[in-house]
């Protein structure tokens, strides 16, 4: 039996090495090159294009929780991140090269996975997985309009800077991770006021890319804004956001900074570092000016500059049950960032449990629908949760989770909170499993 998946990313992707090993054949379409995305810049598939950071692994975090859960429901890209990690402290960041060309290797050499380049633009009549991400061609973006009978939503993702670490000066920048939490993975740049300020005036003042006419009026993910639409918000809203130095200490100085920039490799080389929370819409003359003003960065040499592009995703408290199995259509399925579960392990987890539902639809089981005490049962009963009438994206975290009763005492003790809370979560899942 043959099921349709539409989009290689990393819910497409995902989703079609679940049914493939179930036994079942897989044609897995995707667009690139023939449709290019403005955002992607290879044709591999499951490829990282805002950042090589999973987030946090630590089983006290609500993403990490949600890691330790696809591992138990048998996640292939979990395990593939695993084994391309770069060190990032607590955080699970990847080699992205390394990481896609991985998974498109194993696709590619998998006999019950037909992959192919090709734009779709209307929905198969046939079993489907919809995975086409937050930046659906706009041909088949309509297909989905017409079937869902809704507006599509639309919002901006931003793209942070990548350089060189050769042309990072030692001198001034320093090893460490806040609070000497795990190794010290982060390159930190230290700012005193004068130098912040600087910095500061520069960035509210360089020229933005226009937006497309199409683009206008969309909104932006809080959790995923540019730089300089934090830096409108006030003066020192980046000093206690992705610039705040608390925790940060150069030891050769032992001085505190007034702000500081922190820098996450992107590669097993450690040859280029991304800037942790720079994601930018300005104009490229304007970010080699703005990066260059940071202290140890005077002579970087920038590899990629940040973008920013508009992502859509569709109305999924309307549309999906928590199975991800469509309101309208039992053998069609929505995985990904297209459904509202932002960030990329939430979108490989979404398109994990699309393809063990797929699997279960077609040998006339019963669904999988996970209960929300699971950080995967949450964000799938938020995002298609009918009473929720102003749906925006969302990343895994606690307070979508049910509370749990900690003791007066204990009550601000966040970490506690997050252990009860995921050792809950793991031994429901591991019961439902086993």
């Amino acid at each position: 039996m043959e099921v349709n998946i539409i989009g290689a990313g990393l819910a497409g992707s995902e989703a079609a090495l679940q049914l493939a090993k179930r036994g079942f054949l897989v044609n897995l379409y995707e667009m690139r090159p023939i449709v290019e995305t403005g955002a992607h810049t290879t044709q591999d598939c499951a490829e990282f294009v805002c950042s090589n950071s999973l987030g946090s692994y630590d089983i006290t975090n609500g993403s990490g929780l949600l890691k330790h859960e696809m591992e138990i429901l048998g996640g292939e890209l979990i395990q593939i991140a695993k084994d391309c990690a770069v060190p990032a402290g607590n955080a699970l960041a990847i080699d992205r090269h390394k990481f896609s060309q991985t998974v498109s290797k194993k696709i590619e050499q998998n006999s019950n996975i037909n992959l192919i380049r090709e734009e779709i633009i209307e929905i198969p009549q046939t079993p489907t997985i919809i995975a086409s991400g937050p930046l659906t061609s706009n041909k088949f973006a309509n297909a989905i309009k017409e079937f869902t009978q809704s507006e599509h939503l639309h919002f901006f993702d931003a793209i942070a800077p990548i350089i060189e670490k050769e042309s990072i000066n030692f001198d001034i920048a320093f090893w460490a991770s806040r609070y000497d939490k795990g190794e010290a993975s982060y390159i930190n740049c230290p700012m005193n006021k004068e130098q912040y300020e600087k910095f500061y005036n520069i960035l509210i003042n360089a020229p933005r890319i226009e937006q497309h006419h199409f683009e206008k009026g969309a909104k932006f993910f809080e959790s995923c804004l540019p730089i300089e639409v934090l830096a409108s918000r006030g003066q020192d809203t980046l000093r206690f956001g992705p610039m705040k130095p608390v925790g940060l200490v150069d030891k050769r100085t032992n001085e505190k900074s007034y702000a500081v920039v922190q820098l996450r490799q992107d590669d097993s080389a450690k040859t280029l570092f991304n800037l942790v929370g720079f994601q930018t819409n300005l104009k490229w003359g304007s970010q080699k000016e703005l990066l260059h003003s940071i202290p140890g960065l005077g002579n970087c040499n920038i590899v990629r500059y940040g973008v920013m592009h508009r992502n859509t995703f569709i109305n999924s408290p309307k549309l999906l049950y928590p199975t991800l199995q469509t309101r309208q259509r039992a053998d069609l399925f929505f995985a990904g960032q297209i459904t509202g579960t932002e960030g990329y392990t939430e979108s490989i987890a979404s398109g994990l449990l699309a393809g063990i539902n797929m699997a279960k639809y077609l040998n006339n089981e019963n669904l999988l629908e996970l209960p929300e005490e699971t950080m995967l049962g949450a964000l799938t009963h938020y995002i298609t949760n009918p009473q929720n009438e102003n749906f925006q994206p969302i990343n895994s975290n606690w307070g979508i989770m049910p509370a749990i009763e900690l003791p007066p005492k204990e009550r601000k003790n966040k970490k506690l909170k997050g252990q009860l809370l995921s050792e809950r979560a793991l031994n429901i899942l591991k019961t439902i499993i086993h």
